[in-house]
């Protein structure tokens, strides 16, 4: 490189040798992007190859070793550097032992965004990433940019990276755990949505998970904007100590920068001026927290230049993300949704919430060790759900909390196909059917996307089919 030179993005990485710790989406995709670098890599997982299953074509690569079903910690001396996966924390046994090596640790996020060139837009908060993100890529597809949404939604930022062209936009959600290793993680723009427990299993309270939500605004500057959920009193709380230019969204108050509802309308304001941008009512995804959702998109937009008609387009003609109180088919009369995104209690009252009819709910699965109190409260409380049936390790949990809010119509069942056979019982011509965990997926399902296919087949073999329309 010669006087004057900027080194591009990742070059510091070239000639490298680099453990990637989880041989998943994430993981795998570092891999291909440290190889594509000229870094040296070992991928390494404590499953077997045939746990694993097929790996990408392109780690059939001289520069990459694969470490399956074997202890990485004799090849850590060797590293110059560790990427862990979201999944892996920081307290697990082989990323403790290259601190005692010496070895750096950083996470997949982390390390993709120091190799990005393009700009960098990031999400985070409980719930409504997906669909945020996904509204996000919307509005600026619409606005004429290629834009990539990545991260936290199931594909990885190193790949994004790997794909963009150095114009592109990448749109990252962003969890806590990806936050643990955060580091000099810097998006020109971000945005928190709400913050209510979750991961407290892993996090342990909610003052830990708030400090790592915290760290999405760490390395933001004064160019740099901060967009910031006025109603939530978590979020709203992290306004101080943010160097960035902040603005807010609120569906209850007036804002001087930001997004907020005015007589039925979403508005957004920035320098003085307010523009109307569409009703609330033309939103065609469901629910108030999804009218949170687009208030918090379009505050980052506008904030970011996007003109009004735009964001106006958008917002009326996005019609949401799988997953995420999903339309799955009509059998016998029974509305049936997947909500298989629901992974905690205040993303399943969310869901409750959107419904409009007679509702059984199906709910349970991995514990996080969050209390369930508050979402029996609203299952008692709806009006609209008139039976709950329990899968999971939560099941036990659930159903007492479900009782000592005074709801008794619970049924466990031992599995998702007999849970849901039971709810097309249970479910009368004209009412709903609710599938929303309020948990993890882990215990009896790879993630929340398989647990939601497996939910929709179900559905669809159900008898008397009418298909989504």
């Amino acid at each position: 490189m010669t006087a004057g030179q900027v080194a591009r993005p990742g070059a510091q990485y070239a000639g490298k040798t680099v453990m990637v710790l989880g041989a998943a989406r994430s993981g795998t995709a570092a891999a291909e992007l440290l190889l594509s670098l000229g870094a040296k890599v070992l991928l390494c997982d404590q499953k077997p190859q045939e746990a694993l299953g097929a790996l990408p074509a392109a780690l059939d690569h001289p520069g990459c070793r694969l470490l399956l079903g074997q202890s990485p910690r004799p090849y850590l001396p060797s590293c110059d550097l560790l990427v862990i996966s979201p999944g892996i924390p920081l307290s697990a046994p082989d990323v403790a032992a290259a601190g005692e090596a010496g070895v750096p640790v950083t996470g997949e996020l982390a390390f993709a965004a120091s190799c990005a060139a393009q700009e960098l837009i990031a999400l985070s908060g409980t719930n409504g990433k997906t669909t945020t993100v996904s509204l996000l890529g919307e509005i600026f597809r619409q606005a004429g940019r290629v834009a990539h949404v990545a991260g936290n939604i199931g594909y990885p930022l190193s790949l994004a990276v790997l794909n963009a062209g150095p114009e592109d936009l990448l749109i990252a959600e962003v969890s806590s755990f990806q936050l643990e290793t955060a580091g000099s993680f810097h998006p020109a723009a971000a945005a928190m949505l709400n913050l209510t427990p979750d991961h407290l299993d892993r996090h342990g309270t909610m003052d830990a998970y708030a400090g790592l939500k915290r760290r999405l605004f760490s390395n933001m500057g004064p160019t740099d904007l901060a967009v910031l959920n006025r109603d939530d009193p978590r979020v709203r709380a992290m306004r101080d100590g943010i160097t960035a230019r902040a603005a807010w969204f609120s569906s209850t108050q007036p804002v001087d920068e930001g997004a907020l509802l005015r007589d039925g309308w979403i508005c957004v304001r920035y320098g003085g001026e307010e523009k109307q941008i569409c009703a609330a009512m033309d939103l065609r995804i469901p629910g108030r927290h999804n009218l949170e959702n687009a208030l918090a998109a379009a505050a980052l937009a506008a904030g970011m230049q996007v003109p009004s008609a735009v964001i106006a387009y958008a917002l009326r003609h996005f019609q949401g993300v799988e997953h995420r109180i999903e339309f799955s088919g009509t059998r016998a009369g029974v509305r049936y949704y997947n909500d298989s995104k629901g992974t905690n209690p205040d993303s399943t009252e969310k869901a409750i919430q959107a419904m409009s009819a007679p509702t059984v709910l199906i709910l349970g699965g991995y514990d996080k060790h969050v209390p369930f109190d508050a979402l029996a409260r609203c299952a008692a409380g709806s009006g609209l759900i008139r039976h709950a049936v329990l899968i999971g390790q939560t099941a036990g949990q659930i159903g007492g909390a479900l009782r000592e809010a005074g709801f008794t119509g619970v049924t466990a069942a031992g599995s998702l196909e007999e849970a849901v056979r039971l709810a097309s019982g249970l479910a009368k011509p004209g009412e709903n059917v609710l599938f929303s965990p309020a948990c993890a997926s882990f215990d009896m399902f790879d993630d929340y996307e398989h647990r939601g296919r497996v939910f929709k087949r179900l559905v669809q073999d159900l008898p008397d089919a009418e298909t989504p329309r």
